[in-house]
């Protein structure tokens, strides 16, 4: 069980944390919840020993402690090989080996090979390649050098690495940053099966509402607890500032009170005991600490006047780099109210389309029309890395529209969260979330008929996200949407398309299908198997014997779906039981009053988290049932 007892810390003078307190019981997954510069990563540096507390301590058992590495490394080593090289445990039982081999010890051989064996040499190649390829590296990239990787990819490497090492204790801090939304769905099944304690910092809520059981979240320098992911803290922490601010108007009400009866009587002796009785009560008054209400960007994209329509009209339209097609024969119409979604694996050439549609790369073959007065804002994933450190927002926009007034320039970037002397701050020492805000404010000035968007929001944090979101549900123009973002995406967008196997065809469906072909796609070109045999067989027989080969199937079908609903009946009604049981729990935790028995909490948090490991347990198997069980009856479908 790891205890914050009473901790203050503080980072360049700035107070972070003061007199906090907090209990994590094992095999807890925490989203440590705060707005950009509360003291998240910070918090994570104390619990592993790198920042120093101001005051308190940090209660921690003897455990394997992980943290992911934000600074991005260059080597020569293979992929793969980096990864592996992160297992100190495992280097230095293959050095003993080595060195027991040169001695001709039969003892220590004996003694190296089964050290060797417990930190997993035989099978340690095939589980780096088995995170690889969930993290989206192709076989070919497990092998390429470190140095030859982008600084995004290089990421990846570093959640491979954190990964892979045996841990008790995980940090994770922004992990989903570099994942699309195949490797976030395959990451977020990693650590509902991952047996340790998991801490993670992230703005991503459906992620967190997937992997918490529970969250930290920074607040006036406390940490307070709430049951559950993201959309539980929303919930739950309006609840208590609703509460709070009825608390504080009941209070201020008995102040009032007491202070007029005060002042009225204060001069009449035949009073003075109830005066002083109440002098005393108002003393005694406990201060209700004041509800915080964190204060967002509003973000206000600009109203789209007439727009041409369509758009832009893509015909037969190969795209890729230079002699590289990455897409062939691409048909696509954006109409003035149009609000796609672009979906697809990593490396499918989700970026390759996007580039080519706005101009950036050249069109290979075929034709890629814009209407002549259309207006395009394009967001790149890169976009902040061209922004000059030595700029500030108002020099950076000056430069943009020398002509424009500097209280107009002020006004726009206020909007953005750079009012006052923000707006005069250097860019350089700024946070990604504050560069792609500036770059964002930038391209929007245009007024733009079309909004083309390429991960906007990495780095944003969960209020500018919201504030994102929101102006995007306003927007009248029209929108394409590259995001692993599906909050964002499903409010945003009302269509999506599909880049596959080198094509763009139209997705007839939602996000939750789009991920139920991730987990179903089979590569392409992948042959069906019939039967012609049975078919001419058929075909021989008259209409009596070919009821009598159904009915036959249909048996055999039954027979083999059998044991197949049976198992999933016993699943689901494990699965009511469970989901009745942690409801209690939830309604449990929930209650302020429960955390004053330190011990209990424990014990109902090791229960909670026992009973949904059950239940992702059950439900994996509930899914894998009903895939056989479709396959079954796709089979039988196949062969009548």
């Amino acid at each position: 069980m790891i205890r914050l007892r009473s901790i203050t810390l503080s980072r360049g003078g700035k107070p972070l944390l003061s007199d906090a307190d907090a209990v994590i019981a094992p095999g807890e997954r925490i989203a440590l919840i705060g707005p950009n510069g509360s003291g998240k990563s910070s918090l994570l540096s104390a619990l592993i020993g790198d920042a120093v507390l101001d005051s308190g301590r940090i209660d921690l058992p003897p455990m394997r402690i992980v943290r992911l590495e934000q600074t991005v490394q260059g080597s020569t080593m293979p992929a793969w090989r980096f990864v592996e090289a992160a297992d100190e445990d495992l280097a230095r039982a293959r050095l003993a080996a080595a060195s027991a081999q040169q001695t001709g010890d039969g003892h220590a051989i004996a003694d190296s090979q089964q050290t060797l064996i417990d930190a997993g040499d035989a099978s340690s190649r095939a589980r780096v390649k088995e995170l690889l390829a969930g993290l989206g590296f192709s076989e070919a990239m497990t092998e390429e050098p470190v140095q030859a990787l982008s600084g995004g990819w290089r990421m990846r490497l570093n959640l491979a690495r954190a990964l892979f090492v045996p841990s008790d204790l995980l940090l994770l801090d922004e992990p989903t940053n570099h994942l699309d939304l195949d490797a976030i769905v395959w990451f977020e099944r990693w650590l509902t099966r991952y047996p340790g304690t998991v801490i993670v910092v992230s703005h991503d809520r459906d992620f967190l509402d997937r992997v918490a059981l529970a969250s930290l979240s920074i607040e006036s320098g406390k940490l307070v607890r709430y049951a559950g992911g993201y959309s539980a803290f929303e919930a739950q922490r309006a609840e208590r500032l609703t509460l709070t601010i009825k608390a504080q108007a009941a209070q201020r009400a008995r102040i009032d009170h007491l202070s007029a009866f005060i002042t009225r009587f204060r001069a009449k002796a035949t009073k003075a005991k109830q005066v002083q009785s109440r002098i005393k009560a108002l003393e005694k008054l406990e201060a209700v600490a004041p509800a915080r209400i964190e204060r967002g960007i509003e973000i206000t994209l600009p109203q789209v006047a007439d727009a041409p329509d369509p758009l832009l009209v893509a015909e037969n339209l190969d795209a890729g780099y230079g002699a590289a097609r990455i897409l062939a024969n691409v048909n696509l119409s954006l109409r003035r109210d149009a609000r796609i979604g672009v979906l697809g694996r990593n490396g499918a050439g989700k970026s390759t389309l996007i580039r080519t549609l706005v101009g950036e790369l050249p069109v290979l073959a075929g034709t890629c029309q814009p209407s002549r007065t259309l207006r395009i804002a394009y967001f790149a994933q890169h976009g902040v890395e061209s922004l000059h450190d030595d700029d500030s927002p108002l020099s950076f926009f000056q430069r943009l529209d020398p002509k424009t007034r500097e209280s107009a320039l002020r006004d726009e970037l206020g909007r953005y969260g750079f009012s006052g002397d923000d707006a005069l701050r250097s860019i350089g020492p700024m946070s990604g979330g504050e560069k792609a805000r500036l770059v964002l404010a930038s391209i929007v000035r245009t007024r733009p008929h079309l909004l083309v968007l390429d991960e906007p929001t990495n780095h944003l944090d969960a209020a500018t996200r919201d504030a994102l979101t929101e102006a995007l549900a306003d927007f009248d123009g029209a929108l394409l949407l590259v995001s692993h973002d599906r909050y964002l995406l499903r409010a945003s967008v009302d269509s999506f398309v599909l880049v596959h196997d080198g094509r763009v065809d139209e997705f007839d469906g939602d996000l939750d299908d789009y991920l139920q072909w991730l987990q179903r796609a089979v590569p392409a070109g992948a042959a069906r198997q019939t039967s012609e045999t049975g078919v001419s067989a058929s075909a021989r027989t008259d209409r009596r014997e070919e009821r009598r080969v159904a009915a036959q199937r249909r048996q055999q079908l039954a027979d083999k779906l059998r044991p197949l609903d049976k198992e999933l009946s016993a699943i689901e009604t494990k699965l009511a039981s469970l989901e009745a049981s942690l409801l209690e729990l939830e309604a449990m935790l929930s209650n302020p009053a429960i955390y004053a028995d330190g011990e209990r909490v424990v014990e109902l948090n090791r229960n909670r988290s026992a009973q949904v490991r059950d239940k992702e347990a059950l439900e994996s198997r509930w899914l894998e049932l009903g895939e056989l069980r479709e396959h079954a009856e796709r089979e039988f479908l196949a062969q009548t």
